[in-house]
């Protein structure tokens, strides 16, 4: 009797935990897919890309996805004629747009020159985007970035059990992109070394790639090129040997022209990015963002914006990018920490941590620009107050 009672109680407690398995099982299926947390360009603007190829009428280069008009409206915006709005991703000299745009469109690589955060990786990934459709097929530089990141590689076990073969190879996103008629990436190539960035030549040149151990080469279709970009901080690093800077064409990107423009970028990818992060972009928070703005290009420009005061420069490069950092983070400490509100203590930890790169000289820079600039100007003293507390 207490031997069944026992086997009955075992099976009960088997398909009650199988039940709740089960359930388990169903909750975890039922769950929504997890958030991306940065979509690809060609996946986030997807609606934008769509109307512009519907309403695009005019003549498109080989296995383009838009015509050059089109590529240049979606990166600097504007509104179709059945008002779809088409947001701009680049505020910036229209005809430094139009210029990349037609160097893609001809059979000569595009690099994208400039000091670091003026948006070279962004624009690079919007055009891939509009161009091809995929902007996935990126080569990151770095130091250690081998030959094989460019050209192709090999997958060991199969080249080990059956000797070269086309199985064996693994392919480069350049050579995807060559052999498919895409847009290949390739950041920051003066990291590189110079003996794997003259592998490029021959692509870019010849617009081929020789399999030497198969015999066999690739060669590019029609709609394929690269798009580079390089900083000019790193100019002594790697430098682009003569013959392979004679196969861009190079588009440099400049910092923004005016304050009105660095608040129009800073605000938009701050608003983009708090989205994104499930942080509520208030509107209150664009004192912040024109007094952040203010302080990066006075102490960038070595001058304050009514030209009477002459400033000493930090080592860093105070650029947009890190301006639409310091104004994220910003808004993360007072949706978390505070009332939601961006306020002056918000930001003061983030600037600092902008300016003061090098310990000892540049923590003398921003106190001497704290003490003389931000004391005495009207309307800085709850700012100035909270960049004493932060330094001290």
């Amino acid at each position: 009797m207490t031997v069944s009672h026992t086997r009955q109680e075992s099976q009960e407690s088997q398909e009650d935990q199988g039940d709740q398995e089960s359930l388990g099982n169903r909750e975890i299926a039922e769950q929504p897919a997890a958030k991306v947390l940065r979509p690809h360009a060609e996946d986030a603007f997807a609606a934008e890309l769509a109307a512009l190829a519907a309403h695009d009428d005019r003549p498109r280069p080989e296995r383009w996805r838009l015509s050059p008009w089109a590529v240049s409206l979606y990166l600097l915006g504007g509104t179709l004629p059945d008002g779809t709005v088409i947001s701009p991703k680049y505020i910036g000299p229209r005809r430094i747009v139009e210029v990349a745009v037609t160097t893609l469109a001809t059979d000569r690589a595009l690099l994208l020159l400039g000091v670091p955060g003026t948006a070279k990786t962004w624009v690079s990934e919007h055009l891939a985007a509009a161009v091809s459709g995929d902007s996935t097929l990126l080569v990151q530089g770095t130091a250690g970035t081998p030959e094989e990141a460019i050209r192709y590689g090999w997958n060991y076990a199969q080249l080990l059990a059956h000797g070269p073969s086309r199985a064996a190879l693994v392919p480069s996103p350049v050579m995807r992109a060559m052999s498919e008629g895409l847009t290949a990436r390739v950041e920051e190539l003066t990291r590189i070394p110079a003996d794997v960035q003259d592998s490029l030549i021959t692509i870019l040149s010849e617009k081929t790639l020789p399999v030497p151990e198969l015999g066999e080469e690739v060669q590019a279709v029609g709609g394929f090129n690269v798009i580079a970009t390089a900083n000019d901080r790193d100019r002594g690093v790697n430098d682009l040997s003569s013959a392979l800077r004679r196969r861009f064409n190079t588009v440099v990107l400049p910092l923004p022209a005016t304050p009105e423009a660095e608040v129009d970028i800073v605000s938009r990818r701050v608003d983009q990015l708090g989205r994104s992060l499930g942080l509520p972009v208030e509107s209150d928070g664009m004192s912040e963002i024109r007094r952040v703005v203010t302080v990066f290009r006075e102490l960038r420009d070595g001058v304050t914006a009514d030209g009477r005061t002459k400033l000493k420069s930090p080592s860093g490069t105070l650029s947009t990018a890190e301006a639409i950092s310091v104004v994220t983070n910003g808004l993360a400490l007072a949706t978390h920490f505070g009332d939601g509100v961006l306020r002056p203590g918000d930001v003061a930890a983030g600037i600092l941590g902008a300016v003061v790169r090098d310990p000892a000289a540049d923590r003398v820079i921003w106190q001497e620009y704290v003490e003389t600039v931000v004391r005495e100007r009207d309307g800085w003293k709850d700012f100035y107050r909270a960049c004493r507390e932060v330094t001290a």
